[in-house]
């Protein structure tokens, strides 16, 4: 299959084009691991992952947060979220506190975690560029908002 796109001088170019799959799950983790592939590769040059920045901003946007509200934040299970937590706490990016019940942990990025984010959100920055230039804004838009829409119903809210 091949689509017809436009080059920077308003040329016809002919481009392959990934085939849709009948799966909209499929078509969604392909296309995410081909934006983690992107991320990670500006993000690599200061030692973090897509992964682990995504927890480094979501804990900067939200101050201390407990790890069950983090989790459903990011629609990320328990044993995940927890495996991806304990890499950042022993890097010293997090901390973990105990709340009032002993199973109950309330995070906080740490002054390493703020410095560490600050350090690769020039690279990350120029990923999110990338993919930016090449939807465009409008698409950039409506994306997002497709995906929060996917993320709710998945989830059944």
């Amino acid at each position: 299959v091949y689509t017809c796109i436009m080059d920077s001088e308003g040329k016809a170019k002919q481009r392959r084009s990934l085939p849709l799959l009948p799966c909209t799950c499929a078509n969604l983790r392909r296309a995410g691991r081909a934006v983690t592939r992107l991320y990670n590769g500006e993000l690599q040059r200061e030692g973090i992952e897509i992964t682990q920045f995504t927890l480094l901003m979501a804990l900067n946007h939200t101050g201390e947060i407990p790890q069950g509200e983090l989790g459903k934040l990011l629609a990320l299970d328990s044993t995940s979220l927890t495996r991806m937590l304990d890499l950042l706490k022993k890097r010293g990016w997090v901390q973990a506190k105990e709340g009032d019940d002993r199973r109950f942990r309330i995070l906080r990025l740490t002054p390493a975690g703020r410095a560490k984010l600050r350090q690769a959100l020039p690279h990350w920055k120029r990923a999110q560029g990338r993919i930016e230039r090449a939807l465009g804004q409008e698409t950039m838009t409506q994306l997002s908002g497709s995906l929060m829409e996917v993320t709710r119903a998945s989830l059944g809210r």
